[in-house]
């Protein structure tokens, strides 16, 4: 609840937040309820091949909670689509590493305007 700012970070599973991302939301969703409003937020999703459906999902909650989205959102894709690329560690590039710092630092530089 200090917080002045929420930055997401969030892997998709099946079009979907992870589980224990969802059970995160799920716990919190009404206990935090007009309690956010209007606070800057965005997001990085970490997904296989699309991470649409698991943002998607993100932003109606945030909705709900009367969040602003301050930032473009970034989906990391790991190019993840059969079953094995699926199940194996994942290491993000440099290139992705970045766009999630650029993320988070365009988010607390809106904080200082």
């Amino acid at each position: 609840l200090a917080a002045d700012a929420l930055l997401f970070f969030a892997p998709e599973n099946l079009a979907s937040l992870s589980g224990v991302m969802k059970e995160c939301f799920d716990r919190l969703y009404y206990p935090l309820l007009n309690q956010l409003n209007g606070r800057p937020y965005s997001a990085v999703i970490s997904a296989g091949t699309d991470g649409q459906g698991a943002l998607r999902q993100l932003q109606r909650i945030c909705t709900g909670w009367r969040l602003e989205l301050v930032c473009d959102p970034v989906i990391l894709l790991m190019d993840a689509s059969s079953p094995e690329a699926i199940l194996a560690p994942k290491q993000l590039t440099i290139a992705q590493l970045a766009s999630s710092e650029r993320c988070g630092e365009n988010l607390a530089a809106l904080l200082c305007l």
